[in-house]
Parts: C-alpha cells; structure tokens; sequence
C-alpha cells in the first residue's frame, strides 16, 4: 500500500520518486556549475511527487488538477535536464534513466486527465 492512495501504489507517485533518487547526483553536478538551475530541477522534481500525492486524496477536477499540476512539473524537470545537458554540466547518458523516469510519469499522468 502507498501511503499517498487507499488502494494499490500509483506507478507515476513510484516513477517520481525514482526520478527523485535518479537525480541526486546529477544535481549536485549542476549545483557546481549553477546552483539556481540545480534547485530549479530539484524542486521541480519535488513538486511533481507531492502534487501527485495529493491528487491521489482528491476527486474529479480538483484530481485532475492536480495531476495537470505534477505532469507540468515532470515537463519542467526534463527541460531543465536538457538545458543542463545542452550546457554541459551534466553528460546526457547520465540522466538518461531520470529522464525516462520522467516521461513515465508524463504519460501515465497525461492518460490520468485526458
């Protein structure tokens, strides 16, 4: 059981959260070369678990505005990814498994409120 659902665990709560671990090292790299970039990716990381986690508590609109929320997070995640891979503070193959951590979470939400 996830504590975030009364039912079975949300698989985009689970790729979020390992989009989260993904990304430790890679933000500490970042950091190094752009501490503002690296809090963006972190919280933004951050943003799209918990508003996933409280979508899983609400109902109707008010879910799916919150899973609009996370998805939105998720897409600001993977820009700043790019960007820090286009700057080369980061090698792209090694935020490659985040990355696909975070269009896991893009897709499952994007099915959630379409």
């Amino acid at each position: 059981m996830n504590p975030t659902t009364n039912g079975p665990r949300f698989r985009a709560y689970d790729l979020a959260l390992e989009a989260l671990q993904l990304l430790a090292a890679p933000v500490a790299r970042i950091r190094a070369a752009d501490r503002s970039l690296a809090d963006q990716l972190q919280r933004a990381a951050a943003s799209a678990a918990l508003n996933i986690a409280e979508g899983a508590h609400r109902r109707g609109r008010d879910r799916a505005h919150f899973y609009r929320m996370a998805a939105g997070s998720a897409s600001e995640s993977r820009a700043t990814l790019e960007i820090a891979a286009s700057l080369a503070y980061v090698d792209r193959a090694e935020v490659a498994a985040a990355w696909r951590a975070l269009d896991g979470v893009v897709a499952i939400l994007w099915r959630c409120t379409h």
